[in-house]
């Protein structure tokens, strides 16, 4: 039997946050000088991302983009009586978030380092150190599988778990910038994270009904299985059930992304929770929803996902305008963040229902760029809120005289969100509008006043709080550290890299792309070559 790569890759994080929760606490100082910390847990998380991230790239070499659909597959019996099979398998857009993910969570991992020391000493039952770094290595590996999956009942059953340690890392290890008392500080936090998990579990019982009433017309669980009966013309669905199960699937996968108007839990959650942990949310996390909408909805529910296109597609542009604007009047630099993440999924769900090639392989793009663009802006962002003590934008002033550094890197990922020619998601952006306008010019018209809008609420930002007179509350403010740097310069290196040189991703994506397209039977509009005389 050929190793089983794929397991390994999503069992190393699930060992390694064994391993840290296991880690010995770390002993309390005796002089009265706060806590110690336990560099041993914070050591052994990072080592077991790391080697985590040494097996994602394993799984990218290893990756034939132009072979079989799925490829590095493993099945295995599980659960025989009620069909559900262990079966693992990787396209071309799986294998680029598998990559993304192991990528962040090392950073996420550096940037968090010194999150949970200020609980060390709280209780002394507690292991708050251990337990931070054993979450983000537990959705770290739940997010993988995720992405592996290709039997519906396992990717479900980890689609669900997740929420379980992201539910404690909003919740117990909150922001504490938040400029209300402890008290009240941690009611806000709780309601994050009790909003999150209710919301998210609200779209997963749907999902469940759903998952059970596949299993019911097409007796498998397989997404393999379920296409060659497809193909062979043995699975008989009706239409109004095949609509009934898109839609169950859609909205538990419209809450994850999320999509308007079931995003209001994603500005609370990132609001409250650590620069890390909203990174781990909306980087890592959220992009499981829209995957999935490439995987299972376009890939079980073809004749659905056309007939929902319309709506989906208005929603979306709701979505961008909607979440922009409300960037555009924050006056919390986390919350700006989110709304604009929100504007972000807009623009990612309107390229995977354009139905082109442009649109999908813009909006697979747009999800590692996103990933990368939020990353350096939120974790940035997280550096200035700890050294200020403050989310308020009002509260900034000159930052760029005092921390020259921490300001051109904030400008970096300022740039990025609103997608400046030369960084990562312009090339995303460009080519979901470009596929959007193929098909649906007047959306894609449309869209594009999210461009104006991210441009507005991200220089407005940077304006606000590293320009202009500087306040005396920043003006002893110290520039970023090594540990920091080692966190951002990677990440924005990749920016610029993936901005002029997106060759190496688009080659992976595109021929995922193409079979999402032949599931649905939809090919590239034809240019129409007498209108444009």
């Amino acid at each position: 039997m050929s190793f089983p790569l794929l397991t390994a890759t999503a069992a190393l994080p699930a060992i390694g946050a064994i391993v840290t929760a296991a880690v010995p606490a770390a002993r309390s100082r005796s002089d009265g000088d706060g806590p110690r910390g336990s560099g041993t847990a914070k050591a052994v998380a990072l080592l077991f991302s790391v080697a985590t991230f040494v097996l994602a790239m394993t799984v990218l070499i290893r990756f034939e983009p132009g072979g079989a659909r799925y490829q590095l597959t493993e099945s295995y019996d599980w659960i025989p009586a009620f069909g559900v099979r262990y079966e693992l398998g990787v396209d071309g857009i799986g294998v680029a978030l598998i990559a993304l993910t192991a990528l962040l969570i090392p950073f996420v991992i550096l940037a968090g380092w010194r999150d949970a020391d200020h609980l060390e000493n709280s209780s002394k039952r507690w292991r708050p150190t251990q337990g931070f770094f054993a979450l983000i290595l537990m959705v770290e590996a739940m997010v993988i599988l995720s992405f592996e999956a290709t039997d519906v009942f396992l990717f479900y059953l980890f689609f669900e778990a997740m929420l379980i340690p992201m539910y404690f890392l909003i919740g117990g290890f909150g922001d504490r910038a938040s400029g209300t008392d402890e008290a009240q500080a941690a009611t806000q936090r709780s309601y994050a994270a009790v909003k999150f998990l209710l919301y998210n579990l609200a779209g997963g019982l749907i999902m469940l009904a759903a998952v059970i009433g596949l299993y019911t017309v097409a007796g498998s669980f397989s997404l393999s299985e379920i296409a060659q009966a497809r193909a062979d013309g043995t699975l008989e669905m009706a239409a109004s059930t095949e609509r009934w199960l898109f839609l169950g699937f859609f909205f538990a996968f419209a809450v994850k992304a999320p999509l308007w108007p079931l995003h209001t839990w994603l500005p609370n959650a990132m609001g409250e929770a650590t620069a890390p942990v909203a990174v781990l949310i909306t980087a890592v996390v959220d992009k499981v929803g829209t995957f999935a909408m490439l995987r299972f909805c376009l890939g079980l529910f073809p004749e659905a996902s056309k007939w929902a296109t319309p709506v989906v597609l208005v929603l979306a542009l709701v979505s961008i305008i909607y979440g922009a604007l409300l960037a555009v009047g924050q006056r919390d630099i986390k919350r700006l963040v989110a709304y604009a993440s929100i504007s972000h999924f807009g623009f990612i769900i309107l390229g995977i229902f354009a139905m082109t090639s442009q649109g999908q392989s813009g909006a697979t793009l747009y999800m590692v760029n996103h990933g990368l663009s939020t990353a350096v802006l939120m974790l940035v962002a997280g550096f200035l809120i700890s050294r200020r003590g403050s989310r308020l934008i009002a509260d900034y002033g000159g930052v760029q005289k005092v921390a020259p550094v921490l300001a051109g890197t904030f400008l970096v990922g300022s740039l990025a969100t609103l997608s400046l020619p030369g960084l990562a998601p312009f090339v995303s952006e460009f080519l979901v509008l470009v596929g959007t306008f193929t098909r649906y010019p007047v959306m894609g018209v449309i869209a594009t006043v999210g461009i104006v809008l991210g441009a507005l609420y991200s220089l407005v930002l940077y304006q606000r709080t590293m320009t202009g007179p500087v306040k005396p509350s920043v003006s002893k403010m110290p520039d970023l550290k090594v540990r920091e740097l080692a966190v951002i310069g990677p990440l924005i290196a990749l920016l610029f890299f993936l901005g002029v040189y997106p060759k190496p991703l688009t080659e992976l994506v595109d021929p995922a792309v193409g079979h999402t397209l032949s599931d649905v039977q939809q090919k590239d509009p034809k240019p129409d070559v007498e209108a444009a005389k």
